[in-house]
């Protein structure tokens, strides 16, 4: 019986030896080691073998199939790597010291700038939504406590169109329906591209981007807002940065404040980007007016929040040292690769 196991392991050495790729050495392990398999039979002769010997003859099967097994993965690992070869031999060679073409593209700086600001928020529990561009009368104004007698209705300043419905002037226009699908707790952002029939200048653009955000739940108050733009200001910015409110009026928050933060150019001591003030006007914000909340479906007995309009395009010239709000939308690309994120 020991010969038997002779002949098989020589069987195997020398087929072994004829394969040239991974299928003949499947069915080389199958015809080894398989059911029906040269091992196996060994194995079935067992019963065959004398009750003091077959100890013995077990062991010697089980190293023989641990011998052919172990060949079989070595003789596949050769298999890979010369296949690896081959194929390398007909890929064209990358030189990775060439220079890289440093005429490709990158990321518009608002984009970079609202990427940065979604990374922030999410990590601190808020979710993303995005806003229409063409919007309701009422979700854009009503919804928001902007009745028909306000200033912000007028023609001059909203691009009405023909079927009733406008350009969004304000990320705010998305409150309702987000309050609506999520109801209360609710911690949102909302960032989206806005339009006013506006005199350009320096600072002014008639298309122009926002991000909007909003927190909802028990026991919300003014705090609260200003622990999440300190965190937010400190993160885009990479520096330690204050915030202070001045009070001021916006239909859909009460108390309403205007939110600066310390110059990041100067650190608050006065330079011409804060026309030596040391503080930077940056958004409106406030405590949702309570009439929004109920138009949201929001129950204002159990419930309170804050709400932010935050302007991305303001803060992307903050953060990248741009001086006219037009080169943003100018598509001159020789400004904007001097905003390049490396």
């Amino acid at each position: 019986m020991v010969n038997n196991l002779d002949k098989v392991k020589q069987k195997f050495i020398e087929k072994l030896g004829s394969v040239n790729n991974e299928e003949e050495l499947e069915n080389l392990k199958v015809e080894f080691l398989g059911k029906s398999g040269e091992v196996t039979n060994l194995l079935k002769a067992i019963k065959d073998i004398p009750n003091d010997q077959k100890k013995e003859y077990g062991a010697l099967v089980n190293t023989l199939k641990n011998e052919i097994d172990a060949e079989l993965n070595k003789y596949k690992t050769l298999l890979e790597e010369k296949k690896l070869e081959e194929e390398l031999k007909n890929t064209k060679v990358v030189d990775l010291t060439i220079p890289l073409n440093e005429c490709t593209g990158s990321l518009h700086p608002i984009t970079v700038t609202q990427h940065k600001l979604i990374e922030i928020f999410t990590s601190m529990g808020f979710i993303v939504e995005d806003g229409n561009e063409v919007e309701t009368e009422y979700n854009n104004f009503e919804a928001v406590n902007i009745p028909k007698h306000h200033p912000a209705r007028d023609m001059q300043d909203t691009f009405y169109l023909s079927n009733g419905q406008l350009l969004k002037t304000h990320t705010s226009a998305a409150q309702n329906r987000i309050m609506k699908k999520y109801g209360a707790p609710l911690k949102v952002i909302f960032p989206g591209r806005c339009f006013r029939n506006e005199q350009l200048d320096a600072s002014h653009e008639n298309t122009f981007f926002q991000c909007e955000g909003m927190m909802i739940d028990k026991d919300i108050s003014i705090s609260n807002l200003i622990y999440f733009m300190k965190q937010m200001l400190s993160s885009v910015f990479g520096k330690e940065l204050n915030v202070r409110l001045r009070p001021g009026f916006f239909p859909f928050v009460e108390p309403g404040f205007e939110l600066d933060c310390s110059c990041p150019y100067c650190g608050g001591k006065g330079c011409n980007v804060c026309k030596q003030g040391g503080w930077i006007e940056l958004c409106p914000c406030g405590m949702i007016h309570p009439e929004v909340l109920k138009m949201g479906g929001i129950d204002i007995n159990k419930y309170q929040g804050f709400a932010f309009g935050l302007g991305l395009s303001r803060l992307t010239m903050m953060n990248f040292n741009i001086k006219d709000i037009r080169l943003l939308n100018g598509g001159n690309l020789k400004v904007l690769s001097q905003t390049k994120v490396k």
